[in-house]
């Protein structure tokens, strides 16, 4: 039976039914403890598993980061939250040099199996340095799995699937979205990472996109529709690896494809996902790949940067019609 909650419940609820399980899962970051976490993810979770297992950390994202990973090649399974990924850039070389590269370094002999989690993105008015979206950071890291949502459903699933999983996931959430409601089950599922959801069939043109644009692409299919275009809407819910399977089958079908992406269009994920159609499904295309991405610049403080900045509907819609009307 489902019930609606919020995306911090089911983050909540993932991690807590880990945690249950398994004595060796717990989790640390700053504030996560005393203060129920800065988003109240972790609300009440301190209660329930004591301070051995909910910990508050120091302002020190390197150095926590540092102990995640050295208790994950000891026989634990570290989740590690960060305020936000901008404050993550601190704790790269853990990520990036130890954590990604344990199992090769080691020959095999030890794994990493972490979780270091928290928002990605921008958040209105929080400018340059806290407005940074880190997927395809971090998926350009091979050793690193990636997963990026914000719907409730998927959320609970795919944290449960990251903290079981031997290797170490980044996982991507969204600071303004925490709040979202979706039907969540009762009954324990997972999801298994690397499965991309189609969360509406069209037939005319496919868009792919990932944690908060699918918000600024679901209200892009209402629009279209109205204008008798069907698009099929695909969240890829895991950056890395990448279900690129899925996205063909589509294209099979409508033979167009825009990519909505709020990384910088430079590297973007959506620049792989060119890449990797025009290399499998190039002969379904009718019209180029058009991606829909952040301005190329840093992001400014002021409301009115912040609005040209971001991918929205309008920005969407035109470009379906570009790929539509050719």
């Amino acid at each position: 039976m489902a019930r609606l909650i919020t995306l911090r419940d089911a983050l909540r609820e993932g991690m807590s039914e880990e945690m249950r399980k398994d004595p060796n899962v717990f989790l640390m970051g700053e504030e996560v403890a005393e203060y129920n976490g800065a988003y109240k993810v972790s609300k009440g979770m301190l209660d329930e598993f004591g301070p051995k297992r909910v910990i508050d950390t120091p302002i020190a994202e390197l150095g926590f980061a540092g102990i995640g990973v050295g208790a994950a090649m000891n026989g634990l399974r570290p989740i590690v939250e960060f305020m936000t990924w901008n404050f993550a850039v601190l704790a790269f070389d853990q990520i990036v040099n130890n954590a990604a590269k344990t199992l090769s370094q080691s020959a095999g002999e030890f794994r990493c199996p972490i979780v270091f989690r928290g928002p990605s993105g921008a958040a209105g008015q929080l400018a340059q340095q806290h407005s940074q979206s880190f997927e395809s950071w971090m998926a350009n890291t091979p050793g690193l799995k990636v997963i990026s949502i914000i719907d409730p459903y998927d959320a609970k699933g795919l944290i449960k699937s990251a903290i079981i999983d031997d290797d170490p996931v980044c996982f991507m959430e969204s600071e303004t979205m925490y709040g979202l409601q979706g039907e969540v089950p009762e009954e324990e599922y997972y999801i298994p990472i690397g499965v991309a959801s189609v969360k509406r069939t069209g037939k005319d043109v496919t868009i792919v996109s990932y944690n908060k644009m699918m918000e600024v692409v679901k209200l892009a299919a209402i629009e279209l529709e109205k204008e008798g275009i069907d698009a099929e809407v695909i969240d890829l819910r895991t950056i890395r690896p990448l279900d690129i399977q899925t996205i063909v089958k589509s294209i099979q079908k409508t033979n167009r494809l825009v990519v909505v992406d709020e990384s910088w269009p430079f590297g973007a994920i959506s620049s792989e996902i060119a890449y990797q159609v025009q290399k499998y499904a190039f002969d379904y295309l009718d019209a180029p790949v058009t991606r829909v991405n952040a301005a190329d610049v840093s992001l400014g403080y002021a409301p009115t940067m912040v609005q040209e900045y971001m991918p929205n509907p309008d920005k969407v819609i035109k470009a379906v019609k570009a790929v539509m009307y050719r």
